[in-house]
């Protein structure tokens, strides 16, 4: 991951409801959730769901996919890692030991494909 990907990650969330959101999505696995069910669980219109999900999707941190009349989103696992990864590379003055167990919790987080 480059530094420019990773600001992008970032942007997207430092905003409170996208936060919320991706916290969410990580919680309800491989599953996911329809987006209805994701506005009311954090508590926001519809539209105002949309407009978060969109830019999320944007940035690589969910999927959306298409379920019969709703659209699914799921966390974009595999991006959450890469960042994690990213934050830990150059990981406390060449004793990367001190970073292991950040860097295990994000592979093991990836569920497989």
């Amino acid at each position: 991951m480059d530094e420019k990907h990773a600001v992008d990650l970032f942007g997207a969330l430092s905003q409170e409801t996208r936060l919320k959101i991706v916290r969410m999505l990580v919680v309800s696995g491989p599953d996911g959730m329809a987006a209805g069910a994701v506005a009311e669980a954090v508590g926001v219109s519809p539209s105002n769901v949309s407009f978060h999900l969109k830019e999320l999707e944007r940035v690589g941190m969910v999927t959306a996919t298409r379920e019969s009349r709703s659209i699914i989103y799921t966390a974009a696992y595999d991006h959450l890692a890469d960042l994690i990864r990213f934050l830990m590379e150059d990981c406390c003055a060449g004793r990367p030991e001190i970073c292991l167990p950040a860097v295990s919790v994000a592979e093991c987080c990836v569920p497989a494909t």
